[in-house]
């Protein structure tokens, strides 16, 4: 039996429809600038966990991670230091990323979350950013001087840049993201993006996104 494209986004949310349990964990590839996870914040009157440390180049704030869900009813929060423009996260695990509750940003950084098995928005999910979001499931993100920061090769010494990012690096078979909220963002003036290169207006439904 054959499915349409609806069929197959549907079964694969069946099988996706599992507890979020290992919510964010980090990894190790950024040596003493790893990643830090401080739970049970409450920020903005959501039970959190803030995402602290992480490597600065410039305006740019690295941050790496083995696995990176939000569980429904719960926030993860980025923390935004002083003259930081870009927070960009990578997923090295082999798990698909699953947003079911708040994601956000403690300051007006623009935040990119990279995650090559996929990232998968479920109803409740909310993003709570002042600059803009940008989700892919691209390897990795290349910069104006070469560099990438890819998810896959993450055991490599990170030559971290202070350059800006440029563009993609999508694999042969990249996971899906599928997005099954009216995804909008809490603050004005931000803005969405996915790995296909398309800007959503703040409030534009982007339901079934499949990168």
């Amino acid at each position: 039996m054959l499915l349409g494209k609806a069929g197959f986004v549907s079964a694969i949310l069946l099988l996706l429809k599992l507890p979020v349990q290992a919510l964010v964990i980090p990894d190790r590839t950024l040596g003493n600038e790893n990643s830090v996870v401080v739970p049970d914040q409450n920020i903005r009157g959501i039970d959190s966990d803030r995402i602290d440390g992480g490597a600065v180049r410039g305006c740019n704030l690295f941050h790496s991670f083995q696995e990176f869900n939000v569980d429904e009813g719960r926030g993860v929060y980025f923390s935004n230091p002083d003259n930081i423009v870009n927070i960009l996260s990578r997923v090295t695990g082999d798990n698909i990323s699953q947003i079911l509750g708040t994601l956000g940003v403690l300051g007006n950084a623009n935040l990119f979350l990279i995650n090559p098995n996929g990232i998968v928005f479920w109803p409740n999910a909310r993003l709570d950013v002042g600059g803009s979001f940008f989700a892919t499931t691209a390897d990795g993100i290349l910069f104006e001087n070469g560099f990438e920061f890819a998810a896959s090769n993450p055991q490599a010494p990170p030559l971290l840049t202070i350059n800006m990012p440029l563009e993609l690096n999508i694999r042969e078979n990249p996971g899906t993201m599928v997005n099954q909220t009216v995804l909008t963002t809490l603050d004005d003036g931000s803005s969405l993006r996915d790995d296909a290169g398309f800007l959503f207006p703040q409030g534009l439904n982007v339901r079934n996104v499949l990168a």
